[in-house]
């Protein structure tokens, strides 16, 4: 391969890495698009919710939007209980958060408002964490020890 050919290919792929390394970044500050949804009750109260599944989605979660309905939420899905930890990076919304365990009983509840540098652990180890707009679970009289129902 002479010099000439072998400085266009290096061109061509730096080119192709920047453009994928630009089109990341400008996909890292947006909202996920929305996801797979369910309806879920506890008590009551009925939430359709967004189901993070995979660890992309986990990360992403509510990052980045401007709203939420009133009767939604997102549900974080992990594939096994551990102590979950929590931030508000890149959220703009005051949120409430659940962490429930295998059996789908609400082991705790927190708020978390908006801001960086954040962390809201978990007392307990926990399967699922439930996202909602700060004091829907209050509004809904939804406390810990009340329980999922999942269609």
């Amino acid at each position: 391969m002479n010099a000439i050919t072998l400085s266009r290919l290096l061109t061509l792929l730096a080119s192709i890495l920047l453009s994928g390394l630009t089109s990341g970044m400008a996909l890292a500050d947006q909202a996920q698009a929305p996801l797979k949804t369910v309806s879920i009750k506890i008590n009551d109260a009925t939430l359709e919710t967004e189901l993070a599944t995979t660890s992309e989605q986990r990360y992403m979660g509510l990052s980045f939007r401007r709203s939420l309905a009133n009767n939604a939420g997102m549900l974080f899905v992990y594939s096994r209980e551990h102590k979950l930890v929590f931030t508000m990076r890149n959220t703009l919304l005051p949120l409430s958060i659940a962490f429930i365990a295998d059996d789908l009983t609400i082991n705790e509840i927190q708020h978390m408002n908006v801001g960086p540098g954040q962390l809201f652990p978990a007392e307990k180890a926990a399967r699922y964490a439930l996202e909602v707009n700060q004091g829907w679970f209050a509004k809904n009289n939804i406390k810990p020890g009340d329980k999922l129902i999942l269609p």
